[in-house]
């Protein structure tokens, strides 16, 4: 059966919807961003803290690494077992907290958040439901606008939260540059829906492993596309900073597990190709549509702050399109539920 022919999964209608779900995003939720901004005093922010789990987690990650390089502010991740677990409460007095949720409803996410917001830090949710308790626990809400996400694998809602954050710092920068690449977000983000990733996908399903290589911006987006592969796939994928990955975990890369480049540009470029360069070199099957002599179609120079987010629209397509092939379910992976609520 071919792709044309085959019955449209959840996971596939959503992922072709990201552009539009991007427009959307940029339409709806550029006030609310810039009110939000407008709220926050960096003059009394000593810190930032990003707190999230999953999809969510990886997506402050990429939020991390823009804080640290636009804002100037040093960013941790929040640990939110601290609060429900240890029964501690972290000063958090001088934190700019930003909370990462699609769903809003896991327990340990919202009592990490209600504490840092009675504990006096500027609160922020970035979240798919403007009424959820994660929104109702901060001062601040910025909804993602995605719309309803009803696969399992989450993706627009991920894409839609990253760019909710590069909205942020836009916004609290006052940096133009990325003003500029958020509202080229809908069109970039169309064109990496027309890469063909599948040759990768195909390799890693009949893999016993995988790895994604980033580093910087793109960190965050190859842990996600190491998570979207394991959920979508069964395929254990670990991802690994280029700055990391030729220290220990090199002695576990092998010629049968395929390694996924996520490189969009900029200043760790060169780090990302040399790590890709030395694995290959090294006997392992090396995806890239960056460097010399790429194995994948590439979207080609842009912004480095936008293409980290749009080089994940490749990566569902081609996950989802091998999970069809192979006959597995991709909007019922086994095991997994929708929201996962922790405490």
């Amino acid at each position: 059966m071919s792709h044309s022919d085959r019955a449209v999964s959840l996971m596939s209608a959503e992922v072709a919807e990201i552009p539009q779900a991007a427009a959307r995003l940029s339409r709806d939720g550029r006030q609310a961003i810039a009110q939000v901004a407008a709220a926050i005093d960096l003059t009394s922010v000593s810190h930032a803290v990003v707190s999230g789990r999953g999809s969510s987690g990886h997506a402050g990650t990429y939020l991390r690494y823009l804080i640290e390089t636009r804002l100037g502010l040093s960013a941790a991740p929040a640990a939110p077992s601290v609060v429900t677990r240890y029964g501690a409460s972290p000063r958090l007095g001088g934190a700019l907290y930003i909370l990462i949720s699609q769903s809003g409803r896991s327990p340990d996410l919202v009592a990490a958040a209600e504490q840092a917001t009675a504990a006096g830090a500027q609160t922020i949710a970035i979240v798919n439901d403007a009424a959820s308790p994660a929104a109702r626990a901060c001062r601040h809400v910025i909804p993602i606008a995605a719309g309803p996400e009803l696969a399992v694998a989450a993706t627009k809602t991920v894409v839609n939260t990253m760019l909710a954050g590069l909205l942020l710092v836009a916004a609290l920068a006052e940096d133009q540059a990325l003003v500029t690449a958020a509202e080229a977000a809908p069109e970039r983000l169309a064109q990496a829906l027309t890469l063909d990733w599948s040759p990768w996908a195909r390799r890693l399903s009949g893999a016993p492993a995988g790895f994604v290589i980033g580093r910087g911006l793109s960190l965050g987006p190859a842990r996600e596309a190491a998570l979207k592969a394991a959920e979508v796939l069964g395929v254990p994928v670990l991802a690994y900073s280029s700055a990391e990955v030729l220290h220990g975990p090199r002695a576990a890369i092998r010629a049968e597990h395929p390694v996924l480049g996520l490189n969009a540009g900029g200043e760790v470029s060169d780090s990302i190709e040399e790590a890709l360069g030395t694995l290959g070199q090294g006997g392992s099957p090396v995806f890239s549509g960056s460097g010399p002599q790429p194995s994948l179609r590439g979207l080609g120079p842009g912004e480095p702050a936008l293409d980290a987010i749009a080089l994940l629209v490749p990566v569902y397509r081609a996950l989802e399109a091998e999970a069809a092939r192979l006959g597995r379910d991709v909007d019922r992976p086994p095991g997994l539920l929708k929201v996962t609520e922790t405490l």
